[in-house]
């Protein structure tokens, strides 16, 4: 199947007191790479499409592009029709969309370094911002990137700052990146945001139906099995020694040592990849699964904590305290309200 584009410019002009007055057009360029992610894609077009309704200041056309045209395939199978890059076109910003961190790419390269010596802004989306690294445009920059792809690109690219969370923008807001999927939403909102004020961007989020922007440095959340087949082999198996022992937990030092690596290499794996450090996440594993049991189980409360790994009762309740803001009790108080149908005071939810 082939999808044309671009897509339509949206409002005509800007409403003033007299007659309309034409609206500056932003031509925002979308680099495809082969596989790219068709939900990504739709991301930054909807938002883009969104905008125009929401504001007069400019008008936003997307073009999709590759380096001679003609169509990409993604990773669903969905074929977009593309223009060369080649065409003289005034981009105000372009986005590289890209599943995989390939070989460097000396064309895609040299072209992104043209665009930014002309000033335009430059973005990465899913796995894009490897382009841009290879390209040196993200040097001593935060960036992100599918949860995925960050170990290979940290050392790929060891100059950037990679982050594990949702997006990023740089301070001078020339520089964009975010994670795959639906993160491209989140990156465009706080983009489009900057430049037309908050109450744009709160319409925005409205707009598309979303409950708000998710902050930046949310963490990507991989899935059960994306955690033991993609990213770090030896994080992967830490992970999972972590979990296979919640009843009994394992000391860091013997995490490191069963994985084959020290205490500090096993702590910067975490805090590279999941912001944290081992013992956190261990923690937060283990109250995690106390949480569905005081709401899914009818044990006691106390077989609960020490079947997670907690000494006794006061260590379990305020170690659950810190983490979740309540206690263990109220956690079971607010089930059995919920179950009966009985209101709860305040907003708590």
């Amino acid at each position: 199947m082939f999808l044309p584009f671009p897509t339509p410019a949206g409002p005509p002009g800007v409403r003033g007191r007299g007659a309309m007055t034409p609206a500056p057009l932003r031509r925002v360029g979308l680099v495809l790479q082969p596989g790219f992610s068709t939900l990504a894609l739709a991301g930054v077009l909807d938002s883009l499409a969104a905008v125009n309704a929401l504001q007069n200041d400019a008008v936003y056309r997307s073009d999709c592009l590759c380096a001679a045209g003609g169509p990409v395939t993604s990773s669903a199978g969905l074929q977009v029709l593309t223009q060369a890059w080649t065409l003289a076109t005034d981009w105000h910003a372009v986005f590289v969309l890209a599943a995989e961190a390939g070989p460097t790419d000396a064309l895609l390269s040299t072209q992104l370094s043209a665009w930014a010596a002309q000033g335009v802004v430059l973005g990465g989306v899913d796995a894009g911002a490897a382009a841009l690294a290879a390209a040196g445009l993200l040097d001593a920059l935060r960036a992100c990137a599918d949860w995925a792809q960050l170990d290979s690109l940290a050392e790929a690219y060891p100059a950037v700052a990679w982050a594990s969370g949702l997006w990023e923008i740089a301070p001078d807001g020339q520089r964009l990146s975010c994670a795959g999927s639906t993160a491209s939403v989140d990156l465009c909102c706080a983009w489009l945001a900057a430049q037309h004020g908050e109450r744009v961007g709160q319409e925005l989020v409205q707009a598309l139906g979303l409950k708000g922007l998710r902050p930046r440095d949310e963490r990507q959340r991989a899935g059960y099995s994306e955690r033991r087949g993609a990213g770090s082999p030896k994080l992967a198996e830490a992970l999972a020694l972590m979990e296979a022992n919640l009843a009994e937990p394992l000391p860091t030092e013997d995490v490191a040592q069963l994985v084959g690596v020290s205490r500090r290499q096993l702590e910067r794996l975490f805090k590279q990849h999941l912001d944290t450090l081992p013992s956190r996440h261990y923690l937060a594993l283990r109250l995690g699964r106390a949480q569905r049991l005081l709401q899914q189980s009818s044990q006691s409360i106390l077989q609960i904590g020490l079947s997670s790994g907690f000494s006794s009762g006061p260590h379990f309740s305020n170690a659950y305290k810190s983490h979740f803001g309540h206690t263990p009790r109220d956690e079971r108080s607010q089930r059995a309200l919920a179950w009966r149908g009985t209101p709860t005071s305040g907003d708590t939810p």
